[in-house]
């Protein structure tokens, strides 16, 4: 039996995937909540969901000390999957940690590009920094930890092929961030959860970042055009967008388009996800660590919209 994973932020859009791959990789799961029985139908039915799979709910929330405590008494591994606008309360996730004094590895929330290593503009620049912070407080507390850089999600990127506001890949026009040659990575929610759990016991990633860069999901935006162009037997009409007009654009965007919009100049254009090799005193490949996972390419990925 694996170790006793604890997820806070089990109900968002990652957490979910981290839950459901820890259950399947055999771990005693458990998922901290704020309400057992929320007043949100699809929260509720979450939770129920949770249960059937075998998971422990325990009722707690990150600005009460004494329920955090609780709850990482009970596990080995804390996985936080909270979401951008609480990535600075997991202080107080570092602050139990270090009062529990059981935790064999801590995973912030963290799942996008290496923090430490980003040219972004915000609303990006300022989630990436408080990554930063995290990691650094994480350090200085000598709790163990693992950061996660999984790079593009697939569901935020492949559906639309990256186009702003579209609901589908493009069939006459693609619109291309900068030049389009700077190289990107996109991995597949559940992809994501797996690696993460794998990482979770593995003493090859402790203290280290794990990267998320299989060779077969490495494309930068004239690529992947070209793979879906392939896919469909068109040629589309390529626009380009320089970056000083792409800056302009992120500036005038409502939330959350600005976020998405910054995060795609980041990877797009900036080249944030490949732009530097990795660093083996600091870092570590999933793929290169388990090379027996079968993982989904973006090829097979955009099978489904052709």
């Amino acid at each position: 039996m694996g170790s006793k994973i604890l997820v806070i932020g089990a109900t968002g859009f990652v957490g979910t995937y981290i839950v459901e791959a820890s259950v399947k990789a055999g771990h005693p799961t458990f998922a901290l909540v704020r309400d057992a029985t929320p007043s949100d139908p699809a929260k509720a039915q979450l939770i129920d969901s949770f249960k059937n799979l075998g998971v422990t709910v325990l009722v707690g929330d990150m600005s009460d000390h004494e329920s955090l405590v609780n709850a990482i008494k009970q596990v080995d591994v804390v996985i936080s999957t909270v979401g951008r606008d609480l990535i600075l309360d997991q202080h107080n996730i570092i602050a139990a940690i270090k009062e529990a004094g059981n935790v064999t590895r801590f995973f912030p929330s963290e799942f996008g590009n290496d923090a430490d290593r980003v040219h972004a503009v915000d609303p990006a620049k300022t989630a990436y920094a408080n990554k930063s912070v995290i990691r650094r407080a994480i350090e200085a507390a000598g709790i163990p930890y693992t950061y996660v850089s999984s790079n593009f999600f697939a569901s935020y990127v492949l559906p639309n092929l990256a186009q702003p506001g579209a609901k589908v890949p493009p069939r006459e026009k693609a619109f291309i961030f900068g030049d389009g040659n700077p190289k990107t990575v996109t991995n597949t929610e559940e992809d994501v959860a797996s690696y993460t759990i794998k990482a979770a016991d593995d003493p090859r990633t402790l203290n280290k970042i794990l990267y998320i860069r299989p060779a077969q999901n490495i494309y930068s935006f004239n690529e992947l055009v070209s793979l879906w162009e392939k896919k469909i037997g068109l040629t589309l009409e390529r626009i380009y967008i320089p970056e000083e007009q792409v800056l302009k654009k992120i500036a005038g965007a409502p939330v959350p388009m600005n976020m998405k919009l910054s995060l795609g100049h980041s990877g797009f254009v900036k080249g944030d996800q490949m732009n530097f090799e990795i660093d083996p005193a600091i870092g570590v490949e999933a793929s290169e660590l388990y090379p027996e996972f079968k993982y989904t390419t973006v090829d097979e990925y955009l099978n489904q919209f052709v």
